[in-house]
């Protein structure tokens, strides 16, 4: 690979191990880099990173997955409005179980946090005293989770929501649109590594335990081994009758690790067998 000598210089001087990723990806983002830096060669990129300490970071930032959207798959967030959500609910009441756990692992600046959050919200009505929600967020870009925990998005970013939901769950604000108090109150924004293997879930969410994970666009950018990790992670911290969403363009490795869809075509799935906790 032409930019085998990035790699060392990379892991040399930050430390940072860029070969989990999938290689076109990685390719195209750091030519990205080396335009953005006026170096004209994979040479010339690694004494840029020599002489400027801060590019690692940078890099480090592009690497992440910041592209999201409000109730960014329509068929996903509608089998999830009218089919899992009403299921889990009435098996909680009927449990006796006062809580919904959530990991929205890869969160971009927020969107798919809030997304389901107004689910839940417009799911268990207001107010829904004898069950609530808890929503844990991650991301490993404090950046990102800064304007995910601000809640301000531009009219063009709300672009998926319905003219109910953006006048009941937004307030408007300048230019954009700020989310309102009442779905900050049960969501968690914190940093997580997916790719580390000491820890597997959010340190907040203390056991994991979570009836649904969402992790949607992050599996596509990384090697198998890598994928196969945040997988095992997913399968151990799930809830017994808890399920995973990824994105649609990622149903295939799901399907080819330890899951089985339950919705066909939504990309929502449940464990096959009983996964072993992450080495």
């Amino acid at each position: 690979m032409k930019f085998s000598k990035v790699k060392q210089k990379l892991k040399q001087l930050h430390g940072l191990d860029i070969s989990m990723y999938e290689a076109a990806f990685l390719e195209r983002s750091l030519e990205k880099r080396m335009q953005a830096t006026g170096c004209d060669s994979p040479e010339d990129y690694c004494a840029w990173l020599e002489h400027n300490p801060a590019e690692g970071k940078i890099l480090q930032n592009s690497l992440q997955n910041h592209t999201s959207q409000f109730f960014r798959a329509p068929l996903t967030f509608a089998v999830l409005e009218g089919m899992f959500l009403p299921e889990l609910i009435h098996k909680k009441k009927k449990d006796k179980r006062s809580e919904i756990r959530i990991w929205s692992a890869g969160c971009a600046a927020g969107q798919e946090a809030y997304s389901l959050a107004i689910l839940l919200e417009e799911a268990l009505g207001n107010p829904h005293p004898g069950l609530t929600y808890r929503i844990f967020a991650t991301n490993l870009d404090e950046t990102r989770l800064d304007e995910a925990r601000l809640g301000y998005y531009t009219a063009e970013a709300l672009g998926n929501l319905s003219l109910k939901r953006l006048q009941t769950w937004f307030t408007r604000q300048a230019e954009g649109y700020r989310i309102k108090p009442a779905l900050h109150k049960n969501i968690n924004f914190s940093l997580f590594d997916l790719t580390q293997e000491e820890r597997v879930c959010p340190a907040d969410s203390i056991f994991g335990d979570f009836d649904l994970v969402v992790c949607c666009n992050v599996l596509i950018y990384y090697q198998p081994k890598s994928r196969n990790l945040m997988l095992d992670k997913f399968a151990y911290c799930l809830a017994r009758g808890g399920a995973l969403v990824t994105g649609e363009a990622e149903r295939a490795i799901a399907l080819s690790h330890h899951y089985s869809e339950v919705y066909p075509q939504a990309a929502i799935f449940r464990l096959k067998r009983t996964t072993r906790k992450p080495a």
